[in-house]
């Protein structure tokens, strides 16, 4: 949980939120080993060894926990993206950087992948769906804007925003949720590449039509 613990810390870096790190960290394991409704707010407190009452004070509820780490879990994601983007000289090197920085974020981060996967659909349905879509949104919009800047962006032009992240991760996102899952073995950095051309392709193929 090393690769979890440095997540949250970057997150949260200030000194006194070092109880909330922690009951974060404690509660991921709790959520991975126990599921997610089996998991309860006593149970958090335990591994933690903090109080209900302090459990409570950071994040409401049981619920509150959960949407806590999923967005730290997508705020690093972004942090990461962001990065690879800044980077890109080209649409297709942007595509790249799509793909690279995900599929880079789930071999760093499995345990939070892992996590995404098992609290994702629940957060969609609960109290915090919208600042989930609020998330989401803000995110395909910034990547929107990215390919607005290069030569070729208007190829895309007919993909909504909502779907464009679908069409470009899906592949990806299906292998890395197979390697979480112990389905497949290869770590999905081997593949990256290929994954990149893939959805490369896949686009400049849509375009066209």
């Amino acid at each position: 949980m090393q690769a979890a613990q440095q997540l949250l810390e970057r997150l949260y870096p200030q000194r006194r939120s070092l109880l909330k790190r922690q009951i974060l960290l404690d509660a991921l394991s709790c959520f991975i080993e126990y599921g997610l409704e089996t998991t309860s707010i006593e149970m958090i407190r335990e591994k933690s060894d903090s109080s209900v009452g302090a459990i409570y004070h950071h994040f409401k509820n049981k619920e509150g926990v959960i949407a806590a780490l999923v967005f730290a879990a997508l705020d690093d994601q972004a942090q990461l993206r962001d990065q690879y983007l800044q980077q890109a000289k080209s649409l297709k090197e942007l595509l790249y950087a799509l793909i690279y920085s995900y599929v880079d974020w789930v071999s760093d981060q499995p345990k939070f992948a892992q996590f995404l996967l098992l609290a994702h659909f629940s957060v969609q349905q609960g109290e915090f769906r919208q600042q989930l879509h609020d998330k989401n949104k803000l995110r395909n919009q910034k990547i929107v804007s990215y390919i607005s800047n290069y030569a070729g962006a208007s190829l895309l032009k007919s993909v909504p925003a909502e779907l464009m992240m679908s069409l470009v991760i899906g592949a990806t996102e299906s292998y890395c949720r197979a390697w979480l899952s112990e389905k497949v073995m290869t770590n999905p950095i081997a593949y990256r590449e290929t994954l990149a051309q893939a959805a490369w392709d896949s686009l400049q193929h849509l375009s066209k039509n």
